[in-house]
């Protein structure tokens, strides 16, 4: 039987973005696969469908003849392009026409404060909308623009190529960032697997094996937060290959001399460390049945 607080730690947490390398999967492969995702005994994990706008009528499509339950459609984010401003039309448009689901999350990308300020003033308020945000370099000034606006951060901890890795101490500083200035985040690409281990980057034979980042690793570190996680531990916790030093029960998670209750646990997946978006679900789950915290 799986904990409270780690059923609290990974409820809606998984992003489904199977379109998206290196999955890659056709439309209609990738909404059969969700749709069975959705009625697994796992759903409790199983967040939003992720679609590029570009592909939102493809996807109405691909919808004809998946079962979807009446009054409760499919919930969507979608990843808007450089047109900001049409793509939002666009959206509500497909909204406006009720096809079963809905985009109610929006994505985008900025590398600068200006970019910031010009997708805030075309993004309706209604959506949540993250930010894809660059870390290589301090990414303060803008993640400081993303709260101006209520907007939220979006980190990609991982990729096709070893390069595309981000270091530690980038990750730990944006965890850092986002939790100084009170800006939600949702992570995106290279977090497969719970912990920081080493494994292939893509599905091809011969495909380039580096450390990946862990997604427990990601939102254990941002839990800790609300107990005064140190710039040190959050290093050492983003590091760790094990969760030998992390105890679970139904009241509350502890690493060293850190604990989170359950109901701060929840408040830090609606308030904080809110996702991420990954082409695979299943190696997620399989993942945390083989370390023994799922049954």
């Amino acid at each position: 039987m799986i904990t409270r607080t780690l059923h609290a730690l990974l409820h809606t947490l998984v992003d489904y973005a199977g379109l998206f390398p290196p999955a890659g999967l056709s439309m209609d492969d990738a909404v059969a696969r969700y749709a069975t995702y959705h009625a697994s005994d796992h759903a409790w994990m199983l967040g939003r469908f992720v679609v590029p706008v570009a592909r939102l009528d493809e996807l109405v499509g691909s919808l004809q003849g998946i079962e979807t339950s009446p009054g409760n459609p499919w919930h969507l984010t979608a990843l808007v392009g450089n047109d900001v401003a049409a793509d939002v039309a666009a959206v509500q448009a497909f909204n406006q026409a009720k096809h079963h689901a809905i985009v109610d999350m929006l994505e985008a990308k900025a590398s600068t404060q200006e970019e910031v300020f010009a997708i805030s003033r075309v993004v309706p308020l209604p959506f949540k909308t993250y930010v894809e945000v660059p870390i290589d370099d301090d990414p303060g000034d803008i993640v400081a623009a993303l709260g101006a606006e209520k907007l939220r951060a979006k980190v990609r901890p991982g990729g096709l190529v070893p390069g595309a890795i981000p270091s530690t101490a980038n990750v730990a500083r944006f965890i850092r960032t986002c939790y100084a200035g009170n800006v939600a985040f949702k992570a995106t690409a290279g977090l497969h697997h719970p912990l920081r281990s080493e494994h292939a980057l893509t599905y091809a034979a011969g495909a380039p094996r580096a450390v990946m980042h862990g997604f427990l690793n990601v939102f254990l570190t941002a839990a800790f937060h609300y107990n005064g996680l140190t710039q040190r531990d959050t290093a050492d916790l983003l590091d760790a290959t094990s969760l030998d030093e992390v105890t679970f029960d139904d009241g509350q998670i502890a690493w060293r001399d850190y604990i989170v209750m359950r109901n701060e646990i929840a408040t830090v997946r609606r308030r904080f460390a809110t996702a991420f978006g990954s082409c695979s679900f299943t190696e997620p789950v399989d993942d945390l049945k083989e370390m023994g915290l799922l049954p």
